[in-house]
């Protein structure tokens, strides 16, 4: 199985790097960072820098997509060479996926239209403006389409990708090597659980 996840500028590093580990992890499993040139992409922080080593002619038919979110997300819904890409990928791929604000850019590229999906917290309910039905779950499968809620959901959703595409023991032996044990020391990771007056605290930190 080959793994393509694009790069643009400021993508959220964990919405990439998560599902990159579960599935390098995975035995006969390539993943393979890819933009519209091979180079140097940095996040949202602007203190990391991973590199795409190919570019999206070099790999036109990956089997499977993971798009990243992040605060770029909005420039990456006009970037025409990205959406011809995946437009083009999806017809081949055995699913085509996006973690948090990812999802946006998977809608821009018209593949969401009239599916369930879901999306960081604080942009869930912008979905339906682009042809999706906002879903607030953590992973929502809809056929060939994946997508995955904020962050570090995406761990989640490419653990449930390994189980479907190989079976549920070597997904529970990446989750065990990758030692994927949360037990957060706070019950505040979704506004339905975190204390008042921390969602508008986190969205400061995301604007």
């Amino acid at each position: 199985m080959h793994v393509a996840i694009p790069l643009y500028p400021r993508f959220t590093a964990l919405d990439a790097v998560g599902p990159y580990t579960v599935l390098a992890f995975a035995p006969g499993w390539t993943v393979t960072f890819v933009a519209a040139e091979p180079g140097p992409v940095t996040d949202d922080q602007g203190t990391l820098t991973l590199t795409a080593t190919a570019s999206y002619e070099d790999l036109p038919r990956p089997d499977v997509i993971v798009v990243p979110g992040g605060p770029g997300t909005f420039d990456a819904m006009s970037d025409e060479a990205l959406l011809g890409w995946l437009r083009q990928a999806h017809e081949h791929s055995r699913w085509t996926t996006s973690v948090c604000s990812g999802s946006f850019v998977l809608a821009a590229a018209g593949l969401l239209e009239g599916l369930r999906a879901t999306s960081h917290w604080a942009l869930l309910d912008m979905l339906p403006q682009y042809g999706a039905e906002p879903v607030s779950e953590r992973v929502v499968t809809q056929g060939g389409i994946v997508t995955a809620a904020g962050v570090s959901a995406g761990i989640d959703m490419a653990l449930t990708l390994l189980a479907q595409a190989t079976d549920e023991i070597t997904a529970q032996s990446v989750q065990l090597v990758i030692e994927y044990d949360p037990h957060p020391p706070f019950d505040a990771g979704s506004p339905k659980t975190a204390p008042e007056g921390l969602t508008e605290l986190a969205l400061k930190l995301i604007g």
